[in-house]
């Protein structure tokens, strides 16, 4: 340690390493003043929002009822997220805090995805369901969960919900970003734009053209 503090540019680099580390464990940069709502219209790209005059904040811009009942599950997949996140309350810039509400019909599949910014909190409003996520080692991590239970997925895993009951479920999910990202597998895979190449699909799900091209056209970005 005394041969550190002797030397300005060792110092220099351990502060440095520090602070990288300090700032890699927080999901969103912490705040510099009270408040800053999101300008949701301006056209300049900042990360995160800019902020709105403080004269023309609302309390409607801290404010969102879309998550009180349940959403429409009636798609292929038989659910739906409705997302209380800073594009919903713009009041939610730089606080680093979102929120969803997941419904899932009876057999109904929340697909696995992934947020790349945030680790998320689920606590099951009222039925069951059956969650995991997969670690890097590929190792899948479930559990059963029902009315008033709880179940983390840690950021970035690929995670999954089903609801193999024949009743209805709803879960309230927790977010520490304001804007935590969905990057749902299959869609990312077989519906991008410009698409993957099928040569690479082929090759890394050891199918053939045929297969790819019948999955593409059924998770094709509806036009």
């Amino acid at each position: 340690m005394a041969a550190i503090t002797k030397s300005p540019f060792l110092l220099k680099f351990l502060l440095l390493i520090i602070t990288l580390a300090a700032t890699t464990l927080a999901a969103d940069p912490d705040l510099l003043q009270d408040i800053c709502v999101a300008d949701l219209n301006s056209t300049l790209k900042v990360n995160g929002f800019l902020c709105k005059p403080s004269a023309a904040v609302t309390p409607d811009d801290f404010f969102f009822k879309g998550i009180a009942a349940p959403g429409a599950t009636n798609n292929t997949l038989g659910s739906i997220v409705t997302a209380a996140n800073v594009e919903k309350i713009p009041g939610l810039n730089t606080l680093g805090i979102s929120m969803s509400r997941i419904d899932y019909a009876p057999k109904g599949l929340n697909p696995p995805h992934t947020h790349p910014r945030a680790t998320e909190l689920v606590f099951v409003l009222y039925g069951t369901l059956d969650v995991g996520f997969i670690t890097t080692a590929n190792k899948l991590v479930t559990k059963r969960i029902t009315q008033g239970e709880n179940f983390v997925f840690p950021r970035g895993l690929v995670h999954f919900q089903k609801n193999n009951e024949d009743k209805p479920a709803a879960v309230i999910a927790a977010f520490n970003s304001q804007l935590p990202g969905t990057q749902a597998i299959a869609a990312a895979l077989f519906g991008s734009s410009p698409a993957i190449p099928d040569n690479v699909l082929t090759k890394a799900f050891q199918i053939g053209t045929k297969e790819v091209e019948k999955i593409k056209s059924r998770l094709a970005p509806k036009s």
